[in-house]
């Protein structure tokens, strides 16, 4: 449920409707824009309609929220949420890239990684460090050595990192190096790990589950915020259907919905949605055309030898290719690309 307030009501109307809340054992959320005022609630909003809120002094109307989902919905939250990782900006206006190796190998891999992906316009270092493999014989990752790594190369090259976990205690080790907290596909709807990560502090990205629909995907982000972590980015990465020419299917369609549906950033990951590095170039122009507010791209120094995701990444010479001929999509979409 949301309380519009009318334009000019005042602090005391205002504080009034949230004491009423709160003292029913519901939660509010204000969102301030230039002239009006919206209070969303969580919880049982039927206490509160027996409160008769249309004939409480400074409303001007009371809206049902459909949607399970609260805190991730654009009803609650008209306007895009911005989420500033150590001064980069991810949402908005802004187009933001956060590129590097799948998994981290070591730290003269991760370094090299870092500088090619600064060089060719990424802001953000991707790196797993924790791998949720297929087979439980591939590569799963250095895990803590890993993020270790990533806060040294952050510190050489300036770049924030981000970093997938994977489990209660891979979120406790990851608070201490990394500034963005990745959750992945498999995990989107493990549910204790979405409450870690929104009482970690630091920002959540969130990818979407191999075959979840978007509003499963929104109540997982729900999960987040919940938690009182407003800053979640959505990151589409494929789909599971029937084609097999790519790893899975890009659902580039999911950008404007979530556009309509939600306030919060929206990341496209075209490496995972293909798996094929020819693939991702493309991919990465329709992303930025459609709307979406960032990539997250696999780059590697030596893609034949990566022990993850070889076959997806680009080497630093594509990759540089790639945002160079991005940048007139990312202008014509109305966004800022530094």
């Amino acid at each position: 449920m949301i309380v519009v307030m009318k334009p000019n009501s005042t602090q005391e109307n205002i504080d009034n409707i949230v004491k009423t809340i709160h003292s029913l054992g519901l939660e509010a959320h204000l969102s301030k824009g230039q002239e009006v005022t919206l209070i969303g609630i969580v919880g049982d909003k039927e206490k509160f309609i027996q409160k008769n809120p249309q004939i409480m002094p400074g409303v001007e109307r009371v809206i049902t929220v459909s949607e399970s989902y609260k805190l991730s919905n654009k009803k609650f939250h008209p306007e895009p949420t911005v989420v500033d990782v150590r001064g980069v900006k991810i949402g908005g206006d802004n187009f933001v890239i956060m590129a590097g190796p799948c998994a981290v190998e070591s730290k003269e891999q991760l370094l090299e990684s870092a500088l090619a992906a600064k060089a060719g316009g990424a802001q953000i270092l991707r790196g797993g460090a924790y791998k949720p493999r297929t087979s439980p014989y591939s590569f799963q990752g250095l895990e803590e050595n890993g993020l270790k790594y990533m806060a040294e190369v952050r510190d050489i090259t300036g770049m924030p990192v981000i970093s997938e976990v994977t489990s209660l205690k891979a979120i406790d080790a990851a608070k201490e190096y990394v500034d963005i907290l990745q959750i992945g596909a498999r995990n989107m709807q493990n549910f204790e790990l979405l409450k870690a990560a929104g009482k970690s502090g630091l920002p959540v990205l969130l990818k979407r589950g191999l075959s979840a629909t978007i509003d499963e995907w929104l109540n997982a982000a729900e999960y987040i915020m919940s938690e009182g972590n407003p800053n979640v980015i959505l990151c589409e990465r494929g789909i599971r259907t029937y084609e097999t020419s790519t790893r899975n299917t890009l659902d580039i369609s999911a950008v404007p919905v979530l556009r309509a549906k939600s306030h919060l950033p929206i990341i496209v990951d075209p490496s995972h949605a293909t798996g094929v590095r020819d693939y991702v170039a493309p991919l990465c122009k329709a992303a930025a055309a459609v709307g979406a507010d960032g990539l997250m791209v696999e780059v590697h120094p030596n893609p034949a030898c990566a022990l993850s995701d070889g076959p997806q990444s680009l080497n630093p010479e594509d990759f540089k290719t790639v945002c160079d001929e991005l940048r007139p999509f990312i202008t014509l979409a109305g966004r800022k690309f530094e």
